[in-house]
């Protein structure tokens, strides 16, 4: 495998065109990717910073064997590697000059690129969050319903959007790159904000998803102020949120977790998310 197998460009027009069949083979584990070209088609180049993203692919002689996707300033994202892959584009980023932050992919994946960036790159890294991807089976009520009604949020809703935009991301320690009040915005012209409100009208939670792309559908954010937690607020939002998505006819309703959460862990399943495969992010240093 040698770093010159890896092809990259910054249109992601042109990587969809490359790897766009091979993404679309396996929607739940290439779910990022796939949402993340997404939003850089539909609101242009610089959603998650003010650089050029980067994209690459493996081609192999069968087709595109493995993707890569960067949004600077933030973290490099792989899909699955062997060990002479996560090498190969090692050498070939270093040798290009470029300077990561982290790395984001399937647990062993991330293990992979770490230990190659380190003896390609110098650089040290440390495990930093340990992610579980799940799937929805069959949906259930995760408890009694809270009392009040979800309704999805509209323009109306633009500032608490904001708000608990920044407020879910200070809780989590991401950083998306995004302008809260451009969130927000295209959040409400999708309808991709579902709000819990009490009867007399006062949101309480809220749970996002992502446009559906190549069949598969991604719950987030799920949010809920602090003050208001531990009511079935969250669970209650979410839970219409992805029978929304599968009203609409998604194949697959994902999200991720925090495994350092078991709360959210908890809740999920008993919702009827099963677990697909972990996922495991590194800081570099």
């Amino acid at each position: 495998m040698r770093p010159d197998d890896w092809h990259l460009t910054h249109d992601p027009d042109a990587f969809l065109e490359q790897a766009g069949e091979f993404l679309r083979s396996r929607p739940a584990l290439h779910t990022v990717p796939l949402t993340v070209v997404d939003n850089l088609r539909r609101r242009g180049p610089h959603v998650y910073g003010t650089a050029d993203p980067l994209f690459g692919a493996l081609d192999t002689a069968d087709g595109v064997r493995a993707v890569f996707f960067r949004t600077p300033p933030h973290r490099l994202n792989l899909t699955s590697l062997t060990e002479e892959e996560a090498e190969s584009l090692a050498a070939r980023l270093a040798a290009d000059g470029h300077r990561l932050p982290g790395v984001s992919a399937d647990r062993d994946t991330a293990a992979l690129f770490a230990a190659a960036w380190r003896r390609r790159a110098g650089v040290e890294s440390r495990l930093a969050e340990r992610q579980r991807l799940y799937r929805l089976g069959e949906l259930t009520s995760p408890g009694p319903v809270p009392a009040g009604r979800a309704r999805v949020a509209a323009a109306g809703d633009r500032d608490l959007l904001m708000r608990w935009h920044d407020a879910f991301l200070d809780d989590t320690g991401a950083r998306t790159g995004q302008d809260a009040g451009a969130w927000a915005d295209s959040r409400i012209a999708y309808g991709g904000i579902t709000l819990w409100e009490t009867p007399d009208g006062a949101p309480v939670a809220m749970s996002g998803a992502t446009p559906e792309v190549a069949g598969q559908v991604r719950v987030a954010p799920v949010y809920t102020p602090p003050a208001l937690r531990g009511r079935g607020y969250a669970g209650a939002a979410t839970v219409e949120v992805s029978r929304a998505a599968q009203a609409a006819g998604a194949a697959e309703v994902l999200l991720f977790t925090d495994l350092a959460n078991p709360t959210s862990n908890g809740l999920y399943q008993r919702i009827g998310y099963r677990p697909v495969t972990d996922f495991a992010v590194y800081e570099f240093a």
